[in-house]
């Protein structure tokens, strides 16, 4: 589990829209990072710049991926979000699942 230390997040109109059309609201993303986090490299989504998978648990206890990359601006690190969703209830499944075997 990863806790990631930024600056801050990078939002404009076109990754505020996309965030937001699985539900999830501004807010919940910004928690979300807040939090330990698992987080994995998106190979499939990298060809402009690299991009990562965050795995973890909404305010709400709900499990839930965030996609997102990284931006320096300013000599800051930013989390820019590209796309969140709470999971299925398979996925949950299995997320809580594999979270367990590695707090264990």
């Amino acid at each position: 589990m990863i806790k990631l230390k930024v600056s801050g997040f990078d939002w404009d109109e076109g990754n505020r829209n996309k965030t937001q059309k699985h539900g999830v609201s501004l807010e919940e993303i910004e928690l979300f990072f807040e939090q330990d986090i698992l987080i994995a490299p998106d190979e499939k989504h990298s060809q402009n710049e690299p991009r990562y998978l965050g795995v973890g648990r909404a305010s709400n206890s709900r499990p839930m991926f965030v996609a997102f990359a990284l931006r320096k601006k300013q000599g800051q690190t930013l989390i820019r979000p590209i796309s969140a969703r709470y999971m299925h209830a398979k996925e949950a499944k299995k997320y809580d699942e594999e979270s367990t075997q590695i707090q264990d």
